[in-house]
């Protein structure tokens, strides 16, 4: 999850002149003459992030808006930066999420006690670039082949290439050989998706073995291997005419139609980075019954965490969105206890994996979005209603074979109360 923080105070020059209160934000980063980043970030920003729940959460996520650092510290330069609490270096990135060469955000994470206050520190040089590099946790990527051909259909010949952005050639269709694994993927130190970028337009879970980055090796084949057991893990869902996990749709005459005939799409990694990794998709002219929407969807995952976060602006004033989890044998259903939170989560738990073992799956979302809970024959569907055409929802999958993974219906159900709990408190500036 993603948490937005306010700046505290400004600038290095700035925060010194203010003395004691320096020194118990700063410590020796501020004024010792040891810091050894001082020479590289000689500047600092301060702000101030608290975690208003009595419970601990780990990674979590804290989105910084680079405009508001900038009110503060105008010199601040998105392309030289690092961020601390106290000596500790946080894993972080900027965020170019318009393509534009200047980013919009910085995305770290970190871990807090129950009602923690952490002091962090946005270091920084007014000039240059100085970016650091961090342990690689969360991943995108978009791949096709370039150099071979389109006939009747299915691509030949040819060899995939990572791109960052694609408008979907109006020969592919399911099965065409042309995106690797059928589409983009993203994933996190914990759990890995897919969604196919074609006529099905589903979202898909690939189970993992390992907190390693695993998806540049997936597909390479051309074919779909990775419906096999192999180290890294593999495909662990049957998604069919489903929602698969918490794809997008439309609810029209009792049934969930995904995003099936738009008149084109394009696709593109906005970030792949070491803490957050996004993929966003323009649906243009989505026919279901006498309507026609265009669709932004912004697919987000941060390090240490299983959830996506799923946000949709859409025009045309639709009467509902919905997203759902596909129905499938051997499955609990669960629901969120009544409780006094904004969020609440719609779930499934059993040996419900293409490797027969236990899968959990859950969408999660907020109560005042909620129309109805539905089903259709292929899924467990959710009506939603979007506000002003915005929609935001979440939704993970949990595998026994992940490292640490939910074993129990009892555990999953914990992980879940747990994860709405923490939607519901944010973190905030104290």
């Amino acid at each position: 999850m993603t948490m937005t923080a306010k700046i505290f105070s400004s600038t290095r020059v700035q925060a010194c002149k203010l003395g004691g209160l320096c020194a118990l934000m700063m410590g020796h980063l501020c004024c010792s003459p040891n810091d050894p980043l001082k020479p590289a970030y000689p500047e600092t920003i301060t702000l101030t992030v608290k975690n208003p729940a009595a419970f601990a959460r780990k990674d979590a996520g804290i989105v910084l808006e680079i405009a508001k650092l900038k009110a503060q510290a105008p010199s601040f330069n998105d392309k030289a930066f690092v961020v601390l609490h106290g000596a500790q270096e946080l894993a972080s990135q900027a965020n170019d999420l318009n393509g534009e060469g200047s980013a919009e955000q910085i995305v770290c994470v970190a871990d807090f006690a129950a009602n923690e206050s952490k002091t962090l520190s946005v270091r920084y040089a007014q000039s240059g670039e100085r970016m650091r590099k961090y342990p690689k946790r969360t991943q995108a990527e978009l791949s096709h082949k370039i150099g071979g051909r389109f006939v009747n259909r299915k691509y030949e010949g040819g060899t995939f290439q990572n791109v960052r952005s694609l408008r979907v050639p109006s020969e592919h269709t399911d099965h065409s050989f042309y995106i690797r694994y059928e589409g983009p993927g993203w994933e996190s130190d914990k759990v890995g998706y897919r969604f196919y970028l074609d006529w099905r337009n589903a979202i898909d879970i690939f189970g993992k073995k390992t907190p390693s980055m695993v998806l540049q090796n997936v597909g390479l084949d051309g074919f779909d291997s990775y419906h096999e057991m192999s180290d890294w893990g593999m495909d662990i869902l049957k998604v069919g005419d489903a929602l698969g996990l918490g794809t997008l749709a439309l609810w029209y005459e009792c049934n969930a139609h995904r995003i099936a005939q738009p008149d084109s799409v394009t696709c593109a990694i906005l970030s792949n980075g070491p803490v957050q990794s996004q993929i966003q998709t323009h649906y243009f002219g989505w026919k279901v019954g006498t309507g026609a929407y265009n669709v932004v969807s912004n697919l987000s995952i941060t390090a240490g965490s299983r959830l996506t976060k799923h946000a949709v602006a859409i025009d045309g004033d639709p009467q509902n969105l919905c997203t759902g989890i596909v129905k499938l044998d051997s499955t609990v259903m669960l629901k969120s206890p009544q409780a006094n939170t904004d969020w609440a989560y719609l779930a499934t738990y059993g040996k419900q994996s293409l490797a027969n073992d236990k899968l959990g799956m859950a969408v999660l979302y907020r109560k005042s979005d909620l129309i109805e809970v539905s089903e259709d024959e292929h899924s467990h569907v959710l009506v939603l209603k979007p506000e002003h055409g915005q929609l935001t929802y979440y939704f993970l999958a949990a595998w026994e074979k992940e490292p640490g993974g939910v074993q129990t219906v009892e555990e999953f159900e914990t992980y879940l109360n747990q994860t709405v709990a923490e939607l519901h408190a944010p973190l905030v500036m104290e």
